[in-house]
């Protein structure tokens, strides 16, 4: 019967076991990273170097080991396996034959240590998602309230009284929007009475209006609807987006196009 000692020789200069352990040595490899990376025990792996055959499973799985360790280590496989062919005891060949009808013991490989990753989970990730998606919108339903309860546009039919109404109305529709932006001029005046300003928007938009008391009308971000303001002139207008906005100030149509810089536009409205 041969002995683990018996097979020390072995590991002299030139032989398979000697062979991986100088490669693992050279590539600075401990038997621990190795063990891991093949998913081969640590024990086996220490058998294969020391060419210790009674520590390993049945020759095909030690033999296979030997082959995965040598192109782990860039070594060459073929000359491992048969350096290991020649140097694999007899009596342990004859000795795995006659098992061979025996049921297979496990092998000692190894799983990867999954304690230290990090496993997603679908639905955590899903409700995260949605979590984000419900903080938004209820930071904009709140934004919208805050900006809607700080000035709340006063209906036309409720505040202007027939007589500005027919006042309105009796505006010179002759007079044109002066180019540089920096007023509106809709007629003479005849009074000092707050003068109607319709706001339509399509898209929500960042829009200041104040008249000439300094009154605020329209403040912030706005969202798409018809405001019926009423101030007194002149009118300080400020808007982010000119695309999705007109205006009709005193029932008179605000040529925005004559205004815009670019998206923007900031002008004085003056009857």
């Amino acid at each position: 019967m041969t002995t683990p000692s018996s097979h020390q020789s072995s590991g002299a200069q030139g032989s398979f076991g000697a062979m991986l352990q100088q490669a693992r040595a050279s590539k600075q490899i401990s038997l621990d990273e190795a063990a891991s990376e093949l998913f081969i025990l640590k024990r086996h792996l220490q058998a294969l170097e020391n060419e210790n055959f009674s520590d390993l499973p049945q020759v095909a799985f030690a033999r296979g080991f030997a082959i995965n360790y040598a192109k782990f280590l860039d070594l060459d496989p073929i000359k491992v396996a048969d350096s290991f062919d020649a140097a694999y005891p007899n009596e342990l060949k004859q000795h795995s034959i006659n098992n061979i009808d025996s049921p297979l013991r496990p092998m000692g490989t190894l799983q990867r240590d999954t304690h230290n990753r990090i496993r997603f989970n679908p639905m955590l990730v899903i409700a995260v998602i949605a979590l984000i998606i419900l903080a938004i919108f209820l930071y904009r339903m709140v934004s919208n309230a805050t900006s809607d309860n700080a000035q709340e546009p006063t209906p036309l039919s409720e505040d202007i009284s027939a007589a500005e109404q027919t006042q309105g109305a009796a505006i010179d529709n002759q007079d044109t929007v002066g180019a540089s932006g920096s007023a509106l001029n809709l007629g003479e005046p005849t009074t000092n009475a707050r003068l109607p300003l319709v706001v339509s928007i399509t898209d929500p938009v960042v829009v200041n209006i104040t008249d000439a008391a300094g009154s605020s009308l329209m403040t912030g971000d706005q969202t798409a609807g018809t405001y019926e303001l009423l101030g007194a002139p002149p009118l300080n207008v400020n808007i982010s987006d000119t695309a999705g906005v007109s205006m009709t100030f005193n029932q008179e149509p605000v040529a925005m196009d004559e205004y815009a810089a670019g998206d923007q536009a900031s002008f004085i409205l003056n009857p």
